[in-house]
């Protein structure tokens, strides 16, 4: 009996190659385990399957560690190119044409392995790896950093070797930080991963064996069979149930009779030939037992081509939306998927040499800085330019005290310089930031989220975009079956009993149409209880273009039925019905197909009757259950959401109206051939809420047009023809399941489906962004609270704080806010972006504000009293005290106080506090005995302490001006001006000139000659174009 256990005997050979599979697979159908399950007839096992199908769900977290087992795992600290040798991608070389002939059924031995993958390197697309020396010397490179360099150097020529050792500690002591914040995120990263790792069955050894697809090697055996992805470009050697056929491969190959130009490193897949192929699918077809039927199929012409082996998706490579039938000899391509029949190959290319590998390396090719490289340069240097004016400032102050350039004493000029160069320019904001990215980057990895590069992120927080792939991200890429129509006297229950009978019932191999034929009778009890009455199946034909149908003969009791179903006009020739019932039939088909559904025709006939008609499926891939509230909440983040899909626009109406999206979905014609040009166009393109029928593009065009507007733009992508679009967006996403190709050219890469990771993405981005815009505002305010107090202060009254505390208060600023990449942050409502105008008018307030409260507090020790601190200490003691109080106090004010801060963040800050006062009591690096010029009015002590009185009164003063500042932020804040100071905003002259040049380039000059005077003249005309439709 044909089912799942029916097995023809094979032979000897065959059987010793099917013997691993078998205990394998034994016991299981699909992924679920099924106790019993031999002893199980075809209906009986058909019901089982029923009961426990679930999704499948990805292999165990231990059978996914083997998989890491293979690779070592560098230290952190070692350097080198991070990988081992063998990782390292090898020198292209042609493939040695020996080892395109390994014997089908013993496979490559195990010990040729190693030899050929030092050849060809591992089965994988990899990014470019770096060298970790290289990039650890990447975190002494910037603006920034350049700056502290020239300062160090500055020290040792001033012999000042105690600053030197110090601006060096602080050097290092960030690029550590950064580098190990950073390698440690990218360890999170490239352990999940391994969720993503592809496994293949290959025949090594003389047995079927499942390995890794990395492993793979030029040569190898590899099976190919239904619902599997091709792991590596291959060959196709014979029928997984014929292996005798391989004499007939081996016999072609030596008569140089198959084409074999596809085994070049310039081959790319022959579309021409597959739509040769879908041709054939058209006009040719069979049944199982190899009767002729109508059409023009002819082994005897065909030869070893009369039977595909393999129906193979090239959706990805080629954009084929068909499956592509594949003969023996002919060759399938890496991450393409098998949608039907099983196969031996042999690999040919491995996944860098692949066709897949080759488009990714010109992809991956072109490098880009990003927006948030930019950003960070330009600070840095306004930071640098500023300080240069500082230093000239002090210099000219310098002059008129007539202080001399250089000399041994620590009042010259050079001294001078090298204390604003280091409190000028912050040390630690690459650090605070590459450390904030990394720790995010390694929370959304948790999340299912993999961020290929650190920069995506601030890209995501900005996005105002989302175009979305409808199938497999809006929707479940599984089909459903709606209300069915059924025909008026018949029940549903028996159609849809029929509908079951009618469909292949090898669960190892379903059909995707048969699967939720099947599955849908968990909605219809009494359709199973049908299938358990005794059925006998007595011959099965898949489904042929030729007749348009499935057809399934069986047999209960003494009673034989044929059961139908297939395309609707197929099944209404066959029935013999009335007039009005063809009539409602036809109206019904017709209305499933204006509202996208596939339709089914489902019929029989029992004994030698006629052919009775029972109605109608329609199918539908359903949306996801967590997608209309996701893009409700992408909408409430200020994201709209726009579809772009292969399918037909019925289709794409159909799921909009499902999620609310908006039924402005249009065809992707529109976008190139519509007769739109200019503003028309990209406001078309803004305002539509989809677009049906695309190719990539199209996708691409869309992104572009968006950009052009000033949108920040997200794309997500599954497949090889994605990685344009993907590359091209601000923040491309390849979403789960994506291709190797699709996932190398995307910026995060998401494991888990659906749209909901991705809303949960742009929030954690945004808390993330949240936080590098809290420490930039800080650290550009502490940058200028020194340099304008110091400047002043050396111009007045020819006094600094000295260069050892100066530097102390640099490394304290730095060693504190790194806990900013673990704060607790609010994540704005809408699309974030950097205002560098409104942050620089903040920081540059509050800088002030922070240099009048240190101004107030050294002015006040002029007065015979001794001021605030009441002639109770050492004057560098307690400027240093007050300076790195409320300099430390003051993230907790840019952090806003939406939330309240971390430990971490509490735990740091309080600490350096603690750390600043323990050397304001004691006298650390105070310069002891040494006094001010000109000389104050109280007396200082001489050794440099200073009293627990004159700390705990610092303190409560640094806190009442940390309470100012604090009031000032949040007044600024609520200005409406200064709120959307630097925000990309589109003027009235932007689209002004988009309407000039849209009229412009629809205007024509045509030439006339008048037929009386015989002059000639030339006129602006208008071109002819398409009629703009109403968006």
């Amino acid at each position: 009996m044909p089912g799942l256990f029916h097995r023809k005997k094979k032979a000897s050979g065959e059987g010793d190659l099917e013997a691993g599979a078998r205990r394998q697979s034994r016991g299981r159908i699909g992924s679920i385990y099924v106790p019993g399950v031999e002893d199980l007839g075809e209906y009986p096992a058909l019901d089982r399957y029923i009961s426990v199908y679930r999704d499948e769900r990805r292999r165990s977290t231990a059978e996914e560690d083997t998989t890491g087992k293979s690779r070592k795992k560098k230290r952190w600290w070692q350097f080198g190119t991070g990988v081992d040798a063998e990782e390292t991608a090898p020198v292209k070389q042609g493939i040695p044409e020996s080892w395109l002939e390994t014997d089908m059924t013993t496979g490559i031995a195990t010990s040729e392995v190693d030899t050929r993958r030092k050849r060809s390197g591992w089965n994988e697309l990899t990014a470019e790896k770096e060298n970790m020396f290289v990039k650890f010397l990447g975190f002494f490179t910037g603006p920034i950093l350049y700056v502290m360099e020239v300062a160090a150097l500055l020290a040792v020529g001033l012999g000042d070797w105690v600053d030197f050792g110090v601006i060096l500690g602080i050097l290092f002591l960030n690029a550590f930080v950064g580098f190990y914040q950073e390698k440690q995120a990218a360890d999170v990263v490239a352990s999940l991963k391994g969720d993503i790792a592809m496994r293949c069955t290959v025949v090594r050894d003389s047995n079927e064996q499942e390995i890794p697809a990395r492993e793979l090697v030029p040569g190898d055996i590899l099976i190919i069979q239904e619902g599997g992805t091709v792991a590596a470009d291959a060959r196709l050697l014979c029928d997984y149930t014929r292996p005798e056929d391989f004499e007939v491969y081996k016999r072609l190959r030596a008569e140089d009779k198959l084409d074999r130009s596809e085994e070049s490193d310039e081959a790319e897949p022959d579309e021409d030939q597959e739509h040769e192929n879908s041709h054939n699918n058209e006009v040719k077809g069979g049944d199982t037992n190899g009767k002729e039927r109508d059409g023009d199929y002819q082994p005897q012409e065909l030869g070893y081509r009369s039977r595909p082996l393999v129906a193979i998706d090239q959706s990805a490579i080629t954009g084929e939306s068909l499956a592509v039938e594949k003969y023996l000899g002919d060759m399938v391509y890496y991450t393409t998927g098998c949608k039907r029949g099983k196969a031996y190959a042999i690999v040919t290319h491995t996944a860098r040499e692949s066709f897949v590998g080759r488009t990714a390396d010109l992809v991956q090719g072109a490098k880009d800085q990003g927006h948030f490289k930019a950003v960070m340069n330009n600070i840095g240097t306004s930071l640098l330019v500023l300080v240069m004016f500082w230093i000239l400032a002090a210099w000219i102050g310098g002059f008129f005290h007539h202080i001399k350039i250089a000399n041994p004493g620590s009042q010259n000029l050079l001294h001078y310089a090298l204390v604003l160069l280091i409190i000028g320019v912050p040390v630690g904001l690459p650090v605070v930031t590459t450390t904030t990215l990394a720790v995010g980057a390694a929370y959304l990895a948790k999340q299912k989220a993999i961020v290929q590069k650190l920069t995506a992120i601030e890209s995501l927080a900005g996005v105002d975009i989302l175009c979305s792939d409808k199938t497999g991200t809006l929707t479940a890429n599984k089909l459903s079956i709606r209300d069915p129509f059924v025909s008026e006297g018949q029940d549903v229950n028996w159609m849809m009993a029929v509908a079951a009978l009618a469909s292949s019932h090898n669960l190892k191999t379903l059909d995707p149409i048969d699967k939720v034929t099947i599955l849908t009778l968990k909605r219809y009890p009494q359709a199973r209880e049908i299938l358990q009455q005794g059925w006998v199946t007595e011959s099965f034909t898949p489904f042929d273009p030729v007749s348009k149908r499935i057809t399934t003969v069986c047999r209960l009791g003494g009673d034989k039925f044929t059961c139908v179903k297939g395309a609707p006009r197929a099944i209404l020739r066959l029935a013999n019905c009335s007039e009005e019932v063809g009539n409602l039939y036809r109206e019904k088909a017709q209305e499933f197909a204006r509202r996208g559904f596939r339709s089914l025709g489902v019929a029989y006939k029992k004994n030698d009757s006629d052919w009775i008609l029972l109605g109608l499926l329609s199918m539908f891939d359903p949306p996801r259950e967590d997608t209309a509230q996701t893009i409700i909440e992408a909408g409430h983040l200020g994201v709209p959401v726009k579809m772009l899909t292969g399918d037909a626009i019925a289709i794409a109406k159909e799921t909009c109206k499902m999620l609310s999206l908006g039924t402005k979905v249009y065809n992707s014609e529109r976008l190139i051939h519509g007769g739109l040009a200019g503003t028309v166009q990209h406001d078309f393109v803004e305002r539509a809420d989809g677009f049906a029928e695309v190719y990539p593009e199209h996708k691409y065009t869309v992104v572009e047009m968006l950009q052009q507007r000033g949108h920040l733009t997200a794309m997500t992508g599954d497949g090889v023809n994605d990685a344009p679009s993907l590359k091209k967006a601000d923040c491309g996403i390849a979403v789960e399941g994506a291709s190797e190709a699709a996932q190398a050219a995307a910026d995060i890469v998401f494991l888990a489906p659906g749209l909901s990771t991705i809303v949960l993405a742009i929030k954690t981005a945004r808390q993330i962004f949240q936080r590098m815009k809290a420490y930039i505002q800080y650290r550009i305010a502490l940058c200028l609270h020194l340099e304008i107090y110091l400047t002043l202060s050396m111009i007045i009254i020819n006094e600094t704080i000295r260069v050892e505390l100066i530097v102390f208060l640099a490394l304290f600023a730095d060693l504190a806010t790194v806990a900013v990449a673990y704060d607790n942050a609010h994540w704005e409502p809408r699309p974030v972006e950097w205002q560098l105008p409104k942050i620089w008018v903040v920081s540059v307030i509050l800088g002030i504000l922070l240099a009048i409260g240190t101004w107030v507090i050294r002015g006040s020790m002029f007065l015979p009293s001794g001021g605030i601190v009441e002639n109770f200490g050492s004057v560098q003691e307690i400027l240093f005290l007050e300076v790195a109080l409320t300099e430390n106090w003051l993230i907790f004010v840019t952090r806003g106080g939406k939330t309240w801060p971390s430990w971490q963040l509490v735990g740091a800050i309080f600490g350096v506090d603690v750390i600043a006062t323990l050397f304001c009591l004691f006298g650390w690096l105070s310069g002891t005995g040494e006094v001010t010029t000109p000389r104050d009015h109280f007396n200082q002590s001489s050794n440099g302490w200073v009293d627990v009185v004159t700390v705990v009164i610092i303190w409560l003063y640094s806190f009442g001006v940390t309470v100012i500042i604090a009031i000032a932020y949040y007044l600024l804040n609520k200005i409406s001006w200064l709120d959307n100071l630097g925000r990309k905003n589109r003027s009235k002259k932007d689209t002004a000139i988009e309407n000039i040049i849209g009229h412009l380039q629809k205007l024509a000059v045509e030439h006339e000659m008048d037929e009386k005077t015989g002059k000639s003249r030339y006129l602006l005309v208008e071109k002819a174009g398409d009629e703009e439709d109403d968006i």
